[in-house]
């Protein structure tokens, strides 16, 4: 119990102080008025146009789990760069193939997008 004692004491700070900054929003958010003008929605000083929330096209989502899929790469390329010859030491050339092999399935995929014309920016 002894070691779990400071997670509790930071537990219970953060429990009051967001009890605490909620009910000041509380006391002190309806001392305000209430206008049309002070509820609008607020875009850099510009009159809001259009649906709060705009229609995006499948594209768009495709190119996100692309960058999504590559960013896993790189995620999982750089530490393996960097500690590749104690590794080849440690596990001889098994590291290498296995990274050969997770690059092909990422290579399948990049050409498997844009045969599928994901990243073709003219059609639309």
């Amino acid at each position: 119990m002894k070691e779990f004692f400071p997670v509790l004491i930071q537990v219970g700070i953060v429990l009051g102080f967001g009890a605490v900054t909620l009910a000041i929003s509380i006391l002190l958010g309806k001392s305000g008025k209430r206008t049309a003008t002070k509820d609008m929605a607020y875009e850099c000083g510009m009159v809001p146009q259009g649906e709060a929330q705009p229609r995006f096209a499948v594209k768009f989502y495709l190119i996100a789990m692309l960058f999504i899929l590559f960013d896993i790469e790189v995620v999982f390329l750089y530490p393996w760069a960097v500690n590749f010859k104690m590794m080849i030491v440690k596990y001889g050339s098994t590291i290498f193939w296995s990274m050969t092999g997770f690059l092909s399935l990422v290579t399948v995929g990049y050409i498997y997008a844009i045969k599928k014309g994901v990243l073709d920016w003219k059609k639309s």
